[in-house]
């Protein structure tokens, strides 16, 4: 990538070339929010349909709030047009800063907000537009940073350096679920519903607020100075992006699919199924899943080192044969009332989520050309997150109830994964190679 020695004393050693340890963490750290926010919606979700939707009774509450979970999953897609453009444009940094300010935002107007006792239907309806506020400001957010750490990483590194970003959205469901876990066990159910579901929420806005500060400190990348410089900044960068670069927005879609599927339903979506389905009680769903997410904080670097080490085609090949063959028998565990059967099935079902997330993380954005490469990946991602990410927790409820089969979930993984080995067996190798700049 070249700028490495205008910076030898603040280099990543062996990790970083173009930028400092600081902006490596900074530019990874913010990740945490995003998923942050996402996962706990996802284990709030009992106590929403209590809070917000008291009409509806009990499994019926709960697939309303994730519906809203669902379609406000469809505000990414028009978020990663606008940060797209502006990310291809005007510079990776600036679309990270904004998409920040809004979460923050978004975040504590959510903590705020009354329930259905104190307003009445102006409380469903506020918190609907504030997810459709994070589903648009996330829009930019993840696929901002795998291209931010893509552009400063060094060839032989890229895949360690771009897996901090997804092992810090472990790191944002993590606290999630402990801090869930923490005020389920210090409150009763009806302080939960009063006031102690805010906790978390505004612990949230207090992070997003401080990300967005550390985050002033980032510099712009290289890439997208020399292509600025080169006046290739393109007017149109969104249209441009899936016109020059279709197959790879395509490959994004493929690939970011089975890594929403697997990390929504094999980590976020765990602790509602267990509570549902599971028979585990609440305190025990939200341990099994906070042990299997510090699982997937740790593997997640591993895993892009693995990518370095062995290549992306042969470690997505891998890692997409274990997810056909083992998702279902796991889901059919954690449908049990074996707690340590349960917890094993956890714990295997976020290593796969970490391999698929990791390798992906880096394999998709290479596949870009530097005046593409937000635009594009932000479409193909976004596009993937909203069908199979936002839905999938509502989708695996739904089948349950119409089949009566709790390993369906499972299944849904499992074929996700199926439809895109065509992809993984036709992808180019770009494991220490170096980036496109066209």
């Amino acid at each position: 990538m070249g700028g490495g020695e205008d910076v030898a004393g603040d280099e990543v050693a062996g990790v970083a070339a173009a930028g400092t340890r600081r902006a490596v963490v900074v530019a990874a750290l913010g990740t945490i929010i995003e998923w942050y926010d996402f996962s706990l919606y996802i284990f709030l979700a009992p106590i929403y349909a209590r809070v917000f939707f008291p009409g509806e009774s009990g499994l019926d509450g709960v697939v309303v709030t994730l519906a809203i979970f669902a379609i406000a999953y469809l505000a990414r897609p028009v978020g990663a047009m606008v940060f797209g453009h502006f990310g291809d444009r005007i510079g990776r940094r600036e679309a990270l800063l904004v998409s920040a300010a809004i979460m923050s935002v978004a975040l504590l107007l959510n903590g705020l907000l009354p329930g259905e006792a104190a307003i009445g239907i102006a409380a469903p309806i506020g918190l609907f537009l504030l997810r459709l506020a994070m589903g648009f400001a996330v829009g930019g957010e993840y696929s901002g940073i795998l291209v931010y750490l893509l552009e400063i990483a060094q060839v032989r590194s890229r895949g360690l350096v771009v897996s901090f970003a997804p092992a810090a959205s472990g790191i944002g469901t993590l606290l999630a679920v402990g801090s869930t876990a923490i005020v389920s066990a210090a409150l009763s159910q009806q302080q939960l519903d009063d006031w102690g579901w805010r906790i978390p929420v505004l612990l949230g806005a207090a992070l997003a607020t401080t990300i967005l500060v550390l985050r002033r400190t980032l510099t712009e990348t290289p890439a997208f100075h020399r292509m600025r410089e080169s006046g290739q900044v393109s007017e149109h960068p969104v249209r441009d992006a899936v016109v020059r670069s279709r197959w790879a927005v395509f490959v994004a879609f493929a690939l970011s699919a089975v890594g929403s599927i697997a990390y929504y339903l094999g980590i976020t979506y765990v602790p509602t199924f267990l509570e549902s389905f599971g028979k585990a009680p609440r305190g025990d769903a939200l341990i099994w899943s906070t042990v299997a997410t510090a699982v997937y904080v740790v593997l997640t670097p591993l895993a892009g080192w693995w990518a370095d080490a062995g290549g992306r085609r042969a470690s997505l090949r891998v890692t997409a044969l274990a997810l056909i063959v083992f998702s279902v028998p796991l889901f059919a565990l954690l449908a049990g009332s074996a707690a340590l059967l349960q917890l094993a099935a956890a714990v295997a079902l976020a290593t796969g989520a970490a391999a698929w997330c990791a390798i992906a993380s880096s394999a998709i954005p290479e596949q870009f050309g530097t005046a593409d490469r937000f635009s594009g990946l932000a479409v193909g991602y976004n596009v993937a997150t909203a069908v199979f990410g936002g839905l999938s927790p509502l989708a695996a409820t739904l089948l349950i109830r119409l089949t009566g089969w709790d390993p369906a979930p499972g299944l849904m993984l499992a074929l996700v994964a199926l439809a895109a080995v065509p992809i993984v067996l036709g992808l180019p190798e770009t494991a220490r190679r170096p980036l496109r700049e066209d």
